[in-house]
């Protein structure tokens, strides 16, 4: 949830974003060529949206099996303290934790895990069950694994 206040975006900021979402390496002179500004009133939109905190940053996408991360989970967890701080700590020594979302309903949070075996992952939740009940769904495949942000 944005803390700043929404701003108004119009076509030339919808296409900005568009743009950087299918190449967030794209210098500020090929986005004014792709949304047919100067270079300069693109620099200075990418500014406002970067201030308003519309864009709040660039990344690169890569390949969790290239990296070693063949099983990929998702990890609900019932979570039955108010403290969360042994939650965070917990999340924060463990690196294979990608995602993690608190949320409504019997569980407290849905945590996305890589793991880099079947035995890994058994000891990633053996560490998380230490907090509350856990349920694990490994995923087969992701048809959909992750889609732009179009504004609303």
């Amino acid at each position: 949830m944005p803390s700043n206040p929404r701003i108004d975006l119009d076509s030339t900021d919808h296409a900005i974003i568009g743009n950087l979402q299918q190449d967030g390496r794209m210098s500020v002179a090929q986005l004014a060529r792709a949304i047919n500004l100067s270079p300069s009133a693109t620099a200075d939109r990418l500014r406002r949206l970067t201030d308003a905190g519309v864009i709040t940053g660039y990344s690169i996408t890569v390949d969790p099996e290239a990296l070693g991360y063949n099983v990929t989970a998702f990890v609900r967890l019932a979570y039955l303290t108010g403290n969360y701080k042994p939650f965070h700590d917990l999340v924060d020594s463990l690196p294979e934790i990608i995602e993690a979302h608190h949320v409504t309903g019997a569980d407290c949070f849905i945590i996305a895990v890589l793991a880099r075996s079947m035995r890994d992952l058994e000891r990633i939740t053996g560490r998380l069950a230490t907090l509350g009940g856990i349920t694990t769904s490994v995923v087969y495949s992701s048809p959909v694994p992750s889609r732009h942000i179009t504004p609303a």
